[in-house]
């Protein structure tokens, strides 16, 4: 390939010329010490290069290498617990070559050539396989099982496969195409992370991202391939929040995206992910987990590569049919770095700077998100397809031929860093655009020490339709009704608020009043959770839906009692009270003990025999503003 030169540089954007056969997005070696950088726009024989290094040093006339491949990610056994920087260069082999300062140009393969894995084959000589199809698997970590598949765009016959011990690199089995050309397969796979990579068909979403955090799970839901924005300002809770969504998330897999933040905190969080135990397993939750660690000290240009490695590497255990939950912290840093670049392109500026594409690259990200039926084993023809189904009936030989129709999911939840915490700003505004669900953290909840920190008002999730089927089923019947009412008493309350601001608390009537203490129960005793007790880090729904049935019995039932001529003070001693508030620290498989607090509730404020079940007047219904769907 013909050697460029270098004409200009401008911080992380590097100009060169004689490239006349260079393409977009092609990777390029710059400078003596070979920096890697991504061509970015083509004028000519002139590349404008984004250099994902320091380009302390170039000077013009240095060389620039064409690679005549673009940037991409290795895909294989041992990208689990594996902490990397944006381009996928393992930063442990990096430490140990350079030191704890690293060295610039240095370069790594993403997977380990020295590990050896224990492969297994599942199909035999002569199998029919597509692109997708799993041909075996490697035991990675004891409890996780990786499916090597064959690369997309092949297909054909498995003419040689060996099982045992291998590296990434060796091969492992043979394929012949229908033209007789013969492919070799290795446990790797290598994948440019700028192109989504292939699926079947999209399966519209229904179940949920369960996360045991109330105020999520029950109020402003995920559903599983769906798409989160969490916006939080400094001390926000953030962190924290992102810690329990990657602990306690029902996915097999977690994929997190430190992006330009702030290298005290990416520390923070390599020293507590390996300390985290997984539940479901009581191994660590590092063993499930890839690191990609691209700190606001690195350049600029090599946070844009971190969203895309992370994304595409989450999209290769998605086509295995597993369910993959991503973090990037924070899109706001990537799109920093793209209004920087694109300022020394000199491109048109769009508001506060920021390129006019910001939108749609924002868009691109957050769409290859979601639930899809994998690239898998197809029958070749329809008289295969009938003698498979019939062999397998029978249990006979040829019932390995069957159809493979696995189904796999990435959830996306990207934080947004505000300057100042402003909603307003652009990067806000264009991924609200895209998501179903915003998880708004505000600082003043953080200050009165009410954690998550997300505004039950100002947050949102369209799914809440789409999963009430999905929550009757599996929860409760009622789930949905309990969670709107909930909603509709802090929506109200926040009108009441006003009220005793300007005339006081005594203006108020005793419901109305009855909703304001039914409110602030909601928000202590529901809403607020502890991430550091163990009793209290982790709500199943079903616990969830007890928690609130009861808290608006309770409420049900003294406005019943104030109907009947009651005072509201008769009520303020009760000690059932206390019960209510203590009763997210019961065990969430201690059905008992939520029927005993149900019976003490129903005891210490009895409904009148003659009138029966109350039903709660207007202003403490739904009637009021729905909280959280989008309205």
């Amino acid at each position: 390939m013909t050697t460029g030169r270098i004409k200009k540089v401008a911080g992380p954007l590097v100009v060169a010329t004689g490239l006349p056969a260079a393409q977009m997005y092609e990777l390029v070696r710059v400078g003596e010490l070979g920096l890697v950088g991504e061509i970015i726009e083509m004028r000519g024989s002139e590349a404008s290069i984004q250099v994902y290094e320091e380009t302390q040093g170039l000077a013009p006339g240095q060389p620039v290498e064409p690679t005549g491949q673009p940037l991409s990610v290795e895909l294989g056994p041992g990208l689990l617990a594996s902490v990397y920087d944006g381009m996928q260069r393992p930063l442990a082999a990096l430490r140990d070559a350079a030191g704890a300062f690293l060295s610039r140009g240095l370069s790594s393969p993403g997977l380990s050539r020295e590990a050896l894995w224990d492969f297994k084959p599942s199909v035999g000589v002569g199998a029919w396989v597509n692109a997708g199809s799993i041909i075996g698997t490697v035991r990675e970590h004891e409890v996780f099982e990786h499916r090597i598949m064959v690369p997309p765009g092949l297909s054909g016959t498995i003419a040689s496969i060996t099982g045992g011990w291998h590296h990434v690199d060796d091969v492992v089995a043979t394929l012949q195409s229908r033209d007789g050309s013969v492919h070799e397969l290795t446990l790797l796979q290598r994948w440019p992370v700028r192109t989504a990579r292939p699926y079947r068909e999209r399966k519209l979403a229904t179940e949920p991202l369960i996360t045991g955090t109330r105020v999520i799970d029950s109020f402003f839901p995920l559903l599983k391939g769906g798409v989160a924005c969490i916006p939080g300002p400094f001390g926000a809770g953030k962190t924290v929040t992102q810690h329990q969504i990657a602990k306690w998330a029902n996915a097999q897999v977690v994929i997190f995206i430190g992006c330009g933040e702030r290298g005290n905190e990416m520390t923070d969080v390599l020293r507590e992910f390996p300390e985290l135990t997984d539940p479901a397993t009581g191994r660590p939750l590092l063993q499930r987990t890839v690191l990609i660690a691209n700190t606001s000290n690195m350049p600029v240009a090599a946070r844009e590569a971190s969203v895309y490695t992370g994304i595409t590497i989450a999209e290769y255990f998605r086509d295995m049919g597993y369910e993959v939950v991503l973090q990037a912290d924070s899109t706001s840093r990537w799109a920093e770095a793209m209004r920087e670049i694109s300022g020394r392109l000199e491109e048109m500026p769009g508001e506060e700077g920021y390129p006019a594409y910001l939108g749609s690259r924002l868009a691109a990200f957050y769409e290859r998100a979601g639930v899809v039926q994998c690239l898998s084993t197809e029958y070749p023809d329809p008289s295969t397809r009938e003698a498979a189904a019939r062999a397998a009936a029978l249990k006979t030989p040829g019932a390995d031929a069957y159809c493979d129709c696995r189904t796999g999911s990435v959830s996306v939840v990207g934080s947004v860093s505000p300057p100042g915490g402003d909603l307003s700003e652009p990067v806000v505004q264009n991924t609200l655009r895209v998501v179903k669900v915003f998880w708004a953290l505000q600082d003043t909840l953080a200050f009165q020490r009410h954690f998550p920190a997300i505004d039950w008002i100002g947050s949102y999730s369209l799914y809440l339709d789409r999963l009430e089927p999905w929550w009757a089923e599996h929860v409760a019947g009622d789930y949905r009704q309990l969670r709107d009412r909930a909603a509709g008493i802090l929506a109200r309350e926040q009108e009441l608020t006003e009220i005793v601001r300007l005339v006081g608390m005594d203006a108020l009537s005793p419901a109305e009043q009855a909703s304001m203490d039914c409110a602030r129960m909601i928000r202590e005793d529901f809403l607020q959770q502890n991430a550091f007790r163990d009793d209290d880090q982790f709500s199943s729904l079903t616990k969830q839906a007890c928690l609130l049935r009861l808290i608006l019995d309770f409420h049900d039932r003294i406005l019943a009692a104030l109907d009947a001529g009651a005072e509201l003070a008769d009520f303020d001693g009760l000690a059932v009270r206390d019960a209510l508030a203590r009763a997210k620290y019961l065990a969430d498989d201690d059905s008992t003990a939520f029927s005993d607090l149900a019976a003490a509730i129903a005891a210490a404020v009895p409904l009148n025999e003659t009138d029966g079940a109350h039903t709660p007047p207007i202003d403490a219904r739904t009637e009021t503003a729905q909280v959280g769907e989008g309205v």
